[in-house]
């Protein structure tokens, strides 16, 4: 079947963090939530000490060494090389969102059923040439090699299950720095408390290197608080809503090598929505 197999994803690699067949949707747009957050959270903090005197005070550069140095050293203690360096392109999973991804998901596989049902599924070898999702594709593909329903279901709900596994990798990797970054402020703190008290002789010198042993605990609430823990959330959201996707193309591949009516297998896939989602899907 060189039609299917020509467009199989290629094997996973332990070296990255972005699996090969992940779903695929049109309609990708900024997710606004996570700019205005940003923005808001970023803006007010900066706000609040441009407000209160001197925004020079709060720049130390042993501060910066300490808790981005130190956040970034631990975390690759924690995890492979292969698996820090592939969070990079996992973060854009908080920026970017598909829009209507899910009712999307209804949309094909009722296609796919009416080419199945009009043609018989072998059809669906050729209507699967146009399809980008691999996830989907491999489906298909069980399904027009006559795959048992069930061993069907055992092969896919294993990819999916593996595949979520993969990305909580993206999101623990945020948390890890979330939890680092604090602790790493707090050691900063220590070591400028230490520097300041072997200076005592100096009572003038007190508050400013007490300020100065301050600014890494500020450092690393801010990374963790602002940054690390937001974005970890986001990347645990998106992984949910895609693993919802391929729950329903799951329940969509089963249906139509059950041979199903296009309109069941609708109303099978419309369970998954919100009312308000099943309405527009209903209207496409």
């Amino acid at each position: 079947m060189p039609g299917l197999s020509g467009r199989r994803p290629q094997p996973w690699s332990s070296q990255t963090l972005v699996p090969s067949a992940t779903l695929v949707y049109r309609n990708l747009a900024m997710d606004i939530a996570t700019i205005i957050g940003i923005v808001a959270a970023f803006g007010l903090v900066l706000a609040s000490i441009f407000m209160g005197g001197n925004p020079l005070a709060f720049l130390d550069i042993p501060s910066v060494l300490i808790v981005f140095g130190g956040t970034i050293g631990a975390v690759l203690i924690n995890y492979p090389m292969g698996t820090v360096i592939g969070v990079i392109g996992v973060v854009k999973n908080a920026f970017f969102h598909t829009e209507d991804a899910l009712g999307e998901v209804v949309t094909k596989m009722v296609e796919f059923a009416k080419v199945a049902r009009r043609d018989g599924v072998l059809a669906l070898e050729a209507a699967a040439e146009k399809e980008s999702d691999a996830f989907l594709v491999k489906g298909l593909s069980l399904v027009v090699d006559g795959t048992e329903p069930e061993l069907t279901r055992q092969i896919l709900d294993t990819e999916l299950e593996y595949k979520a596994s993969r990305h909580k990798v993206g999101a623990g990797v945020f948390e890890a720095m979330g939890n680092f970054a604090p602790a790493l402020g707090m050691i900063g703190t220590l070591i400028g408390l230490v520097q300041m008290l072997q200076n005592m002789s100096d009572p003038t010198s007190i508050g400013p290197a007490m300020a100065v042993a301050l600014i890494t605990t500020l450092y690393g609430a801010v990374i963790a608080n602002l940054v690390c823990i937001p974005i970890a959330g986001k990347l645990k959201k998106r992984s949910d809503e895609e693993q919802l996707a391929g729950e329903m193309v799951i329940a969509g591949i089963m249906s139509i090598q059950s041979g199903d009516n296009p309109r069941i297998v609708e109303q099978k896939l419309n369970t998954f929505l919100p009312p308000a989602a099943r309405q527009l899907s209903q209207e496409k």
